[in-house]
């Protein structure tokens, strides 16, 4: 059957859906590869790379797992991460001047500018002023599920590691629920207080009755609380070996709240921040969002917090920071930090990620009581996000060699299977993660659980680390300092700087939806004196250039007979713009200003062709059209001759011909290919197919993964959605009127949505007839066509919303499974 034939190419079929039956075993998904490490699962391109370690770092200890193996040390390249913001557009508080001889220049621009060629030179010769030192850090984090007595002991937890790493220079400790999450504590945090004394004063007596027990001198290497901060049922605490205090200065502390109404401290995180010797660190100890399926929350509380925590440290901490090299707190100009500016960052906490449930709870249960790691490792829902970029970017995991830490029965080393308890897979919800701007600077000894204290439902996890400390010789750097100050004055007069670009005009060609292009200029200062460029926005504009193009850099400094710069300029079509070119919104035409400091302005020509796609278009627009999408111009009034039926015999369509293609495809291709609309497709694949649909061109050999990825990339790009956020349930859905609201949104579906929603149920309704090989179940496909029949809003995580998204789920389950619609 064709798109324009009066019924779907196949019907909802009750038979297909009662004959199929979910797999005894509950899983086996495919997931996103991954490369296991010694720093934990990443995507390729961040796999760890092994360095041979320096003489004086040869008596490290290893990494013991708890079947008596050595697990080997592993650092990452030296090289420091760059930080975007260095790259931000240079935006003057004054505004420019123009000379009498007709010059414009901004004298704030110019200092800028100069500045920060200045302390790019400093980072870059670093090495040179500073000395480094190792350190051990101990980090521990504990959901202690409102419980604790004087009597439990800690020291197994927190003293443990020391006969194997020595005792640490710092300890950082976070707790999270150290009162009951109800509507009370949430709302008054009264008993907040009383608890963070409790477990600080415990943490203090514990370590410090270490040292006595096994130090000559417990003055000196006993540890003092530097700072702690608490937020209704979250701690952290960080200690500092009492030699060391001297050294720890510009500590700062700040609590992020993300629970109820997105503010409410029963979930968020709290943190301290320190500069040790000349090294900043940072701990984030968080509570993320809880439930199995609610990875989409857990995932936003970590932007959250990560974006809006920021510490008051003052002036002069910034500038002892800036004065070393650090352009990215030079670039924000205040006496705030946020966690991204540190050299060092340590998050810690319940982050209550879990086991994908793509594996049924029995399973996993019986797995973690075998201690059978390695059968849930690649369905860890952290890791899974992490590979797939979603969160914790850049930062790194050692391995989980330990068994799940959540869900215990309390005051037991039994998972919770008591049949008065709601029975939960067993996770671990417990993790230590680091990001370092030099990833050489950490290493990591041991990551671990503790089996006691065994009070809360959740078992205590560890990790000893290695870090190396910045150590700067003052009077060293000063002269580097001198020594460019000079440097630039030889070249300080009054003549006017010329730089030469080798091209003033950038065409891109034909350029595809989903894709990115760049082509580069190189600029030369051919003059004899330093000339200093910016690009700047057009007059009564507020951006250097449109919204599809990105410059690096946006600005820089060139010394005569210095090599030329190059500046990258980046078209990419991503679905904003996609839409927008379709709607006639937009072109790809700019003009793009570079602004010589004390010199003449250079005008850089822009411009591209869309390859024009079915991405980014409308049903109601797509259906009308038989050709090619390729060969219908973006001109609308070209576009209309394309709709005159008397010139091309255009009739509209019941559902858009690329729609019909890629659901016969996957039909063909075998709905029963294990991981069918779970497992990710091959990019360059997707890309091809979403071509093959564009020109109308005979598909090549693909998997059904990638068909089924182009499939519902597809759905979610249309400039509406199949089915619009006012269709929605207003009120919970339940077994009474689930009935009513499935006929009521089918009734209000416009025709062209009503057409595509009932064609792409039924085809999930024919693939869970597959079920038993390819592994989908009703509440998963569900899932897959609320995301891509109906987007989520962006910045909408409300209650509200996720009420109205679980009840479309409900009534989407309701259609793949009712015999009667």
């Amino acid at each position: 059957t064709t798109p324009n034939g009066g019924v779907p190419a196949f019907a909802m079929s009750v038979a297909e859906n009662t004959q199929a039956q979910n797999q005894s075993a509950g899983y086996s998904a495919q997931k996103p590869e991954m490369t296991q490490t010694s720093a934990g699962y990443t995507s390729p391109h961040q796999q760890l790379q092994h360095q041979a370690s320096s003489a004086s770092m040869d008596d490290m200890p290893q990494q013991v797992t708890p079947q008596g193996s050595v697990a080997e040390v592993v650092t990452k390249d030296t090289k420091p991460s760059k930080d975007p913001r260095e790259d931000q557009v240079l935006v003057p508080d004054l505004p420019d001047e123009e000379t009498e001889e007709g010059v414009i220049r901004n004298r704030q621009a110019i200092e800028k500018i100069r500045d920060t060629w200045l302390y790019k030179q400093v980072k870059s010769r670093q090495d040179e002023f500073t000395n480094y030192q190792p350190a051990t850090l101990f980090v521990g984090t504990w959901n202690v599920n409102a419980k604790g007595k004087t009597e439990d002991d800690l020291t197994r937890w927190l003293c443990g590691d020391w006969p194997k790493t020595g005792q640490p220079d710092l300890i950082c400790v976070g707790f999270q629920e150290i009162v009951d999450l109800n509507a009370v504590n949430v709302a008054v945090d009264n008993k907040t207080q009383q608890k963070t004394q409790f477990w600080s004063e415990k943490i203090h007596r514990t370590v410090n009755d270490a040292v006595s027990s096994m130090s000559n001198n417990p003055a000196r290497d006993g540890y003092t609380l530097i700072m702690q901060r608490s937020m209704v049922g979250l701690l952290v605490s960080v200690f500092v070996k009492n030699v060391h205090q001297t050294r720890t200065k510009y500590v700062s502390s700040a609590s992020v709240g993300v629970g109820v109404m997105g503010m409410m401290g029963n979930k968020g995180g709290v943190s301290v921040r320190l500069q040790f010797y000349d090294s900043t660190l940072c701990f984030v100890n968080t509570h993320l969002a809880a439930h199995r399926e609610n990875v989409s929350g857990r995932n936003a509380d970590f932007a959250n917090v990560y974006v809006k925590t920021s510490f008051e440290v003052g002036e002069e901490a910034i500038r002892e920071v800036i004065r070393s090299g650090s352009l990215s707190h030079w670039a924000i100009g205040s006496s705030a930090t946020t966690v991204a500016d540190h050299d060092i960052i340590f998050w810690l906490g319940d982050l209550n990620y879990r086991i994908d449930d793509s594996m049924q709870t029995e399973v996993v249960l019986k797995h973690s009581e075998a201690g059978s790691i390695g059968s849930l490792m690649p369905l860890d829902q952290l890791n899974l996000e992490r590979a797939a970029g979603r969160v914790f970017q850049e930062f790194d995991e050692g391995t989980l060699v330990f068994r799940p830490t959540y869900k215990y029965q309390p005051g037991t080393d039994v998972y919770e299977q008591r049949p008065d308890k709601k029975l939960r897979a067993p996770a671990w919800c417990d993790r230590v993660l680091w990001r370092a701007q030099i990833p050489a600077h950490v290493q990591q000894l041991t990551y671990n659980r503790s089996e006691t204290p065994n009070v809360s439902d959740h078992k205590p996890v560890y990790s000893t680390l290695r870090l190396v400390i910045k150590d700067v010789i003052a009077p060293k750097r000063e002269a580097i300092y001198d020594e460019l100050m000079r440097k630039l004055d030889r070249f300080d007069n009054t003549a006017l700087p010329i730089v030469g670009l080798n091209k003033d005009t950038l065409d891109f060609g034909q350029v595809r939806y989903g894709q990115t292009s760049t082509r580069q200029i190189q600029i030369t200062n051919t003059g004899n004196v330093v000339a200093q460029f910016r690009l700047v926005p057009k007059l009564d504009e507020a951006s250097i250039c449109k919204p599809w193009m990105s410059v690096s850099p946006t600005y820089g400094m060139l010394i005569p007979g210095e090599e030329a710069a190059t500046l990258d300029f980046t078209v990419t079509i991503d679905n904003a713009t996609a839409q927008n070119l379709n709607a006639g919104r937009e072109v790809l035409d700019d003009i793009l200003i570079i602004r010589l400091e004390g010199g003449r302005d250079y005008y850089i020509t822009v411009k591209a062709d869309y390859a024009r796609s079915c991405f980014g278009m409308s049903l109601e627009e797509l259906v009308m059209y038989t050709k090619p999408i390729r060969t219908i111009p973006l001109d609308p009034i070209k576009r209309t001759e394309k709709l005159d039926p008397s010139n091309s015999g255009t009739t509209a369509l019941c559902v858009p011909k690329e729609l019909w293609r890629i659901v016969d495809a996957i039909i063909h291709k075998g709905l029963d290919t294990p991981g069918l609309f779970i497992e990710s497709g091959i990019a360059d694949e997707v890309d091809q197919i979403r071509e093959c649909l564009d020109t109308e061109t005979q598909f090549g050999t693909y998997r059904a993964h990638s068909y089924a990825e182009a499939l519902l990339s597809f759905l979610s790009s249309l400039t509406s959605p199949v089915v619009l956020p006012s269709l929605f349930p207003s009120v919970e859905i339940d077994s009474q009127n689930i009935q009513s609201f499935a006929r009521q949104l089918l009734d209000e579906l416009p025709p062209i949505h009503y057409n595509v929603f009932v064609y792409i149920v039924s085809l999930f309704r024919r693939a869970l007839g597959h079920r038993q090989t390819n592994q989908l179940t009703a509440a998963k496909a569900a899932r897959i066509l609320c995301d891509c029949l109906a987007p989520p809003e962006m910045e909408n995580n409300s209650n509200q919303e996720m009420t109205k998204r679980t009840g479309m789920q409900l009534i989407m389950i309701h259609l793949l499974e009712t015999s009667s619609i």
